[in-house]
C-alpha cells in the first residue's frame, strides 16, 4: 500500500512539475511538484513522497552548487566574508523577531514560536524544539510553510521583475562523463552519509557539496550534472516538501497558519531590505543578495540562484554560514534568553 502511495505521489509531482514547464513558470520542477503534492495531501488523497527522497535530491542539488567553486570563484567568495557573516547574524535576529511577532499575534508559547521561525531547516528546528518543550506540530507545519512561500513567492517576483541571468560564473565542467558522474555522486553520498552519521545538520546537503567544492577548487573535473537529472532532484525536494502539508493540521490552524504567512511575509520584506543595504556596502548585484539573506530552506534558494543564474557561489555560502551558525547557536542562545528571563521575572 506504501509503495503504491509513493508511485501515486511521484506521479502527481511528475505531472506537476511537466504542466509548470510548459507553462514557462520559474523553477518548474520544484514548484510545480510542490504545490501539486501539497494540494494532493490537502484533499486528503492517500499520497507519499519516497523515503529518502530528500535526502538524494540534496546529494544531487549538493554536487551541482558545488561545480561553480573554482579556485577563482573560492577566493572570491572569500573575500566577501563579512558579508556571509553579517547576513548570518541578521537571520539570528530576525528568527527572533518572527518569533516575538508570532507568539503575540497568535498566544502560541515563546519556545514554539521561536523554534517555528529559526531558518536552520525543519528536521533539525523541529528536533532541537523538542527538546525545549516546543509543539512538534506547529514547528513543523510553520517551518514547512515558510519554505513553501519563500520558494513559491521569491522566483516568481524575480521573473515578473526581469531579474535573471546576470550571474558571470558558471560550472567547472559543463560536459557530461557517464563514469565521472557516477564517482561524483558516489564520493558526493560517501561525504553525505559522514556527516549524517556524525549528526551534522544538513548533511545530506553539506557533505556532498564539501566534496564536490573540493574537487572543483583542487580542478578535478569529473563530469557536469546533466539537466534531466538536476530537474529530478528538484522534483523530490518539492515531492518532499509538500508531504509535509497534513489535511488536519491545517484545517485546525487557521489563524495559527495566517499569522505564519503575515510573518514570513515580514521576514522576507526585511530580508530584502537589509540585502538591499549590504549590497551597495560590498559592491555585489542586490539580487544576488537577496536569495543570500531569504529565509527559505538552504537548498531551495541554492537552487533558485543557479535557475536564475544570480550569483550562485555566493548565495550558496552565505546559506551555508547561515545554517552553521544558526543551528550552533540557537541552543546556547535560547538557554541564556531563558535564564536572563526567569531571573527577571524572579
Amino acid at each position: 500500500m506504501k509503495h503504491k502511495q509513493i508511485l501515486t505521489g511521484l506521479a502527481i509531482c511528475a505531472t506537476g512539475g511537466g504542466l509548470f514547464s510548459v507553462l514557462h513558470a520559474p523553477l518548474p520542477w520544484m514548484i510545480g511538484p510542490l504545490l501539486a503534492m501539497a494540494c494532493a495531501k490537502f484533499f486528503g488523497a492517500h499520497v507519499a513522497s519516497p523515503k529518502g527522497g530528500r535526502a538524494i535530491g540534496q546529494v544531487i542539488i549538493g554536487c551541482a552548487l558545488g561545480l561553480y567553486f573554482t579556485p577563482v570563484v573560492a577566493l572570491e567568495v572569500a573575500a566577501h566574508w563579512y558579508l556571509l557573516i553579517a547576513a548570518a547574524v541578521f537571520a539570528v535576529l530576525l528568527a527572533y523577531a518572527s518569533g516575538w511577532f508570532l507568539s503575540r499575534s497568535t498566544g502560541l508559547d515563546g519556545t514554539t514560536a521561536l523554534f517555528a521561525s529559526v531558518p536552520g531547516g525543519a528536521a533539525e528546528m523541529t528536533i532541537l524544539g523538542e527538546r525545549f518543550g516546543a509543539r512538534s506540530d506547529r514547528v513543523v507545519l510553520a517551518q514547512s510553510l515558510r519554505v513553501m512561500i519563500v520558494v513559491v513567492l521569491v522566483p516568481v517576483l524575480f521573473t515578473w521583475l526581469g531579474v535573471h541571468g546576470a550571474d558571470p560564473y558558471s560550472p567547472a565542467r559543463l560536459d557530461v562523463n557517464v563514469a565521472g558522474l557516477l564517482a561524483l555522486l558516489a564520493m558526493a553520498a560517501a561525504g553525505g552519509a559522514l556527516l549524517a552519521k556524525a549528526g551534522v545538520p544538513n548533511a545530506w546537503m553539506l557533505g556532498p557539496l564539501a566534496v564536490a567544492i573540493a574537487l572543483t577548487v583542487d580542478e578535478v573535473g569529473l563530469s557536469a550534472i546533466p539537466v534531466w537529472l538536476s530537474n529530478a532532484a528538484q522534483l523530490l525536494l518539492g515531492c518532499a516538501l509538500g508531504s509535509n502539508f497534513e489535511s488536519a493540521s491545517l484545517r485546525t490552524a487557521s489563524r495559527f497558519i495566517v499569522m505564519v504567512c503575515i510573518s514570513v511575509a515580514l521576514a522576507i520584506l526585511m530580508s530584502a531590505l537589509f540585502a538591499w543595504g549590504i549590497a551597495l556596502a560590498g559592491a555585489v548585484p542586490t539580487s544576488t543578495m537577496v536569495l543570500a539573506t531569504a529565509p527559505g530552506g538552504m537548498a531551495e534558494m541554492c537552487v533558485t540562484a543557479k535557475v536564475l543564474q544570480l550569483g550562485v557561489p555566493l548565495v550558496t555560502a552565505a546559506h551555508v554560514a547561515r545554517v552553521l551558525i544558526v543551528v550552533t547557536t540557537t541552543a546556547p542562545v535560547f538557554r541564556i534568553a531563558k535564564r536572563i528571563r526567569s531571573a527577571f521575572s524572579g
